[in-house]
């Protein structure tokens, strides 16, 4: 048995590496971060364009969904981190950060302290924005947040023929207005990725109070008499905590463990041959997610990053990073984008574009051999909830991802017509000299029942699962406000599976801010060094 560490961090994702930063600021705690997966160290993870490797199994898990039963059977790759820094180390480094509205509604369903005027302070406190220094951004925060380096002119037209159809562009999606289309501002310092590992974990590797340990995966949190004390690692190992047990593993990961540790529906544990420790029903449940849909055009001419792809061009990009940081290395793939309405009648934008300069960069998108882009779309605001379970009480065992995309008739009509606005886009006269033809969804595809037949073979998640162990004034809630979890003290979890409801948005930039608004509760609680 190992004893002297206060908090042990389980999970060195996003929000973990603010945790353990921030909680070793005090040097009188004594911090453990545990992380399943690897190191960074590859140089995948530091160049821009290193995304395109990422969903395709480089850092993941390598998990699936189950069959959705309302798109028809399909099965979808679920790409979830292994490796320190989690999403934020593997994702295509978009800074956005949602709607204020968002927030604000977090707080009328009663998680005070969550409206957008309580965590705006935190999002700033984390950047260090190379452009904005004002009400909404910051400069001096250990994450790096700079606008991209390769765009290409096909970027301008985007913009141009967004305009045709009333799309403003504007300049600060994360400023006074959501609306409109832009160029994402990154997780990127000198045109390198800028993880919440290297932001947060590496800088802070000298510290005597603070231990890293990778490849240590957690068998279950260990519960006496009602509190968290420790972990049972894989090995058989106990590590113990005199303050807190944190657990960040996100969406997918948090509720895995929680079950796997005996706290879920006592009844699904039961099953499984697993003790139950906590018998609380809501765990694994309310996954949400956006539901990813493309559009393909092939172009006319070399206008994308596609034909880097050969041999000799991926030879003369390497060059162009190296020499002058620009060229596709340095370019995130989907780095323009923006936000808008399905519904004009919408409280915000509930439609998401990312146009990728390629095709085929991730798994399962079909690539144009001539070359061409991808524009996509993903509706904001699903009202489709789905499921983690467990399939066995086996860690190595993958769990039972069921984003239950689509169970609600308004996602899917949303979703058509999301889709539907990326096909005006591309079709507007600013993007004729570009464009030879859209191929993906192709002109056989026309009534709603042949969009929703085209969505079941050409979709893919958008990477933003949140929800499974949501926060919440009421008596069902598993964690509270302060993201303590409800019938067990010295258990906190701090990552995207306490959000009620999924932001209007990519959702790195709101784990790191949910890690940072936690670390400050956790000192204020624990008289600690603020």
């Amino acid at each position: 048995m190992s004893k002297g560490y206060d908090f042990i961090i389980i999970g060195g994702g996003s929000a973990g590496s603010v945790l353990a930063g921030r909680l070793s600021e005090d040097p009188s705690a004594k911090v453990l971060l545990l992380e399943a997966g690897g190191s960074d160290r590859h140089p995948f993870y530091h160049l821009p364009a290193g995304f395109a490797k990422m969903t395709k199994g480089i850092g993941s898990w390598g998990w699936d969904t189950v069959p959705q039963r309302h798109m028809q059977g399909k099965v979808f790759r679920y790409t979830q981190a292994k490796v320190i820094g989690g999403g934020s180390a593997i994702n295509a480094q978009i800074y956005t950060r949602g709607n204020a509205q968002d927030y604000d509604d977090w707080r009328q369903m009663g998680c005070e302290g969550w409206g957008y005027d309580d965590v705006l302070p935190y999002f700033r406190k984390a950047e260090d924005n190379e452009t904005y220094d004002n009400e909404f951004h910051g400069k001096g925060g250990p994450l790096g947040v700079s606008e991209p380096r390769a765009p290409l002119p096909i970027c301008e037209a985007y913009f141009e023929a967004a305009a045709e159809l009333g799309i403003p562009r504007n300049l600060d999606i994360n400023g006074e207005k959501q609306d409109g289309v832009c160029y994402y501002q990154l997780t990127q310092r000198h045109v390198r990725r800028s993880s919440a590992a290297m932001a947060y974990v590496a800088p802070n590797r000298h510290r005597k109070n603070l231990t890293v340990r990778l490849g240590a995966q957690v068998r279950r949190i260990l519960v006496t008499a009602g509190r968290a004390t420790g972990v049972e690692m894989l090995d058989g190992s106990v590590l113990t905590a005199d303050r807190e047990v944190i657990l960040s593993s996100g969406a997918i990961g948090s509720p895995r463990l929680l079950q796997l540790s005996g706290i879920g529906p006592a009844d699904d544990l039961a099953a499984l041959g697993i003790k139950p420790a906590l018998d609380q029903p809501q765990i694994g449940a309310n996954l949400q997610d956006h539901l990813d849909l493309y559009c393909i055009a092939e172009l006319s001419g070399p206008y994308s990053y596609d034909r880097y792809a050969k041999p000799h061009w991926a030879v003369l990009a390497g060059l162009q990073y190296i020499f002058g940081r620009k060229g596709p290395v340095a370019s995130s793939l989907f780095e323009t984008g923006g936000f808008w309405y399905a519904d004009p009648d919408a409280r915000s934008p509930d439609i998401q574009f990312h146009l990728g300069l390629g095709t085929g960069i991730e798994h399962g998108v079909v690539s144009m051999p001539q070359g061409g882009i991808t524009l996509n779309s993903c509706y904001l605001r699903p009202r489709s909830r789905g499921s983690v379970r467990l399939q066995s009480d086996d860690p190595a065992r993958a769990p039972l991802i069921d984003p239950n995309y689509l169970a609600d008739p308004t996602d899917r009509e949303m979703t058509i017509r999301g889709l539907k606005l990326t096909q005006e886009i591309l079709a507007q006269a600013p993007l004729k000299n570009y464009i030879l033809a859209q191929r993906l969804p192709g002109p056989d595809v026309r009534s709603d029942a042949d969009y929703f037949n085209f969505i079941c073979q050409h979709s893919k998640t958008s990477h933003h699962c949140a929800g499974t162990v949501r926060m919440g004034a009421d008596a069902g809630a598993p964690v509270d406000p302060k993201l303590r979890f409800n019938g067990i003290k010295g258990l906190r979890v701090v990552d995207n599976s306490i959000m009620p409801t999924v932001i209007s948005s990519n959702t790195n930039a709101a784990a790191i801010m949910i890690g940072e608004k936690a670390a400050d509760m956790i000192k204020a609680e624990h008289g600690m060094v603020m």
